[in-house]
């Protein structure tokens, strides 16, 4: 009788204790598709991450939403009602990204987005209020591309982008920036991403016979218009977006890639910064650990992306759990506002500083200008 007696006390005493939830993260990336080659990099990523942080452990559910927007805001809906997952990060691309917001912020899950676009985070209202993300936006990219051209002498210059919310995005930011400094726009052209043939396009912009053009796409897809302006002869400047900042593209492009420039993030040329740039060891050190993976010249920008946002977790669980327990409506509300209170952060794409009107939180040192040399990424400036 003692010993049920004493057995029954162990019971009670272990239902009183309340039971540690782990900590879930559901994760939505374009893994396959016309945006594999972001959305590969980026799950590969995930298996770098750590297992625990601040004492709980940590659950990656990684589901693919092939580049597809309805299966994007699918995927989010079943991590939130099936997984009940505490924080979403994803999606790879602008338009599934978009369309993941309204998701995010009806549950009350914070989001961290990987994809480029300001209009995910900007304006932060009632709904972006649930909503990060690590890319640089359009217009910190606009702005150092607009300059790179002025400086260059380039006077005149054709657009051609995505027939959707990342074309646009970058049309917007870029044509505002352009008309301020006396830059002139004077095609302006769009394509799907699966498209396979751009010549109407591209005999559009030869025939205004532009200084630069600006190939407004992201990833293999990207490659496309300026395989097929090279093709026709076009001589002049070619620049593309950060969206292209991985070896696939360059390998899809070949030689027509030559000699183009991009902003990107410092992670692209890590070994490339200067000793004294605060970002460089951060940068560094992801592309160790990708590589020791992967294989050396692995690296991508957009693995770096995941891997910022696992730095911006590792930052802001700790002072959510210090106020809930994961699984709960106050645990993600918490890390919501742990997320927005993040100050002086090194990723490997620049130094965070978040506030309630900013949901990125970087600033000009989140970007270098790189050019296309021999098959491989050149430091600028």
């Amino acid at each position: 009788m003692k010993t049920q007696h004493l057995l029954a006390a162990a019971v009670a005493a272990a239902l009183a204790v309340p039971a540690l939830a782990d900590i879930n993260v559901g994760v939505v990336v374009s893994a396959t598709g016309p945006a594999a080659s972001l959305g590969i990099p980026e799950k590969n990523t995930f298996a770098l991450m750590p297992t625990s942080i601040g004492g709980e452990k940590i659950n990656y559910i990684i589901l693919d939403d092939a580049t597809d927007t309805t299966t994007a805001v699918k995927n989010t809906r079943k991590l939130i009602t099936e997984d009940k997952v505490d924080v979403i990060v994803g999606s790879s691309i602008t338009p599934n990204s978009l369309a993941m917001v309204d998701v995010a912020a009806e549950a009350e899950t914070p989001m961290i987005s990987m994809a480029a676009s300001a209009a995910i985070v900007d304006p932060v209202d009632a709904k972006r209020r649930w909503v990060f993300k690590t890319p640089q936006n359009d217009i910190q990219m606009s702005t150092a591309i607009v300059e790179h051209m002025i400086n260059a002498g380039v006077k005149t210059v054709a657009f051609i982008g995505f027939a959707d919310a990342y074309g646009e995005g970058w049309y917007r930011e870029f044509s505002k920036i352009a008309e301020a400094r006396k830059l002139a726009i004077v095609a302006n052209e769009r394509y799907n991403r699966s498209d396979t043939s751009v010549t109407g396009q591209v005999l559009k912009v030869m025939a205004a016979k532009p200084d630069a053009v600006l190939v407004a796409g992201a990833g293999t897809p990207a490659a496309l218009p300026q395989k097929a302006l090279k093709e026709k002869g076009y001589k002049g400047a070619y620049y593309q977006t950060h969206g292209v900042a991985n070896k696939d593209f360059l390998r899809v492009c070949g030689k027509d890639c030559e000699g183009t420039f991009l902003p990107a993030g410092p992670v692209l040329v890590a070994a490339q910064l200067p000793a004294d740039n605060p970002i460089k060891k951060v940068a560094s050190d992801y592309v160790a650990k990708y590589e020791a993976a992967h294989g050396k010249g692995t690296t991508s920008t957009f693995g770096a992306h995941a891997w910022d946002a696992g730095l911006l977790l590792q930052n802001a669980v700790p002072a959510a759990l210090k106020k809930a327990k994961p699984g709960s409506k106050e645990f993600r509300a918490a890390l919501r506002d742990a997320l927005e209170g993040l100050k002086n952060v090194t990723v490997s794409h620049g130094i965070v500083n978040m506030s309630a009107q900013d949901h990125l939180g970087f600033d000009q040192r989140a970007r270098v200008m790189v050019r296309v040399e021999n098959g491989d990424w050149k430091l600028i400036q």
